[in-house]
């Protein structure tokens, strides 16, 4: 009996591959080889961005907070100790929405966060 090859599910595999490189360029779309690789790095950068992704999203989440706070008088460190300090749990998320969707609202938590924290005593200084 003559040794099966395994070329049915070779064809699979490489057809499979080349689907998955389908819109690159040259021959990275036509010639299995460098279409395994092209596809293999693909997947390493999808699964790395999928985590910077969420640092992106939080750096721009904070970037919104700060500047809504700014217009209302305060620094987006002063409002996160603020909120922290009167025990107000709302993650940045929700806090960039708040400030886009919603002012008054975001309004009534920068006045809570001002409430919260301490009195604006400046350090002095020794000459």
């Amino acid at each position: 009996m003559p040794r099966a090859q395994g070329a049915v599910p070779g064809h699979a595999r490489k057809k499979k591959t080349l689907q998955a490189a389908k819109g690159s360029f040259g021959g990275r779309s036509r010639l299995y080889r460098i279409a395994k690789e092209n596809v293999l790095r693909g997947l390493q950068y999808a699964y790395r961005d999928r985590r910077v992704r969420k640092r992106t999203m939080r750096r721009l989440w904070i970037q919104r907070i700060n500047a809504a706070a700014r217009m209302h008088g305060l620094s987006y460190s002063q409002l996160i100790a603020g909120l922290k300090r009167g025990a107000i749990l709302i993650d940045r998320k929700q806090l960039s929405d708040l400030a886009i969707q919603d002012s008054e609202a975001f309004r009534k938590l920068v006045e809570e966060a001002k409430a919260n924290l301490p009195s604006a005593v400046s350090p002095q200084r020794e000459s």
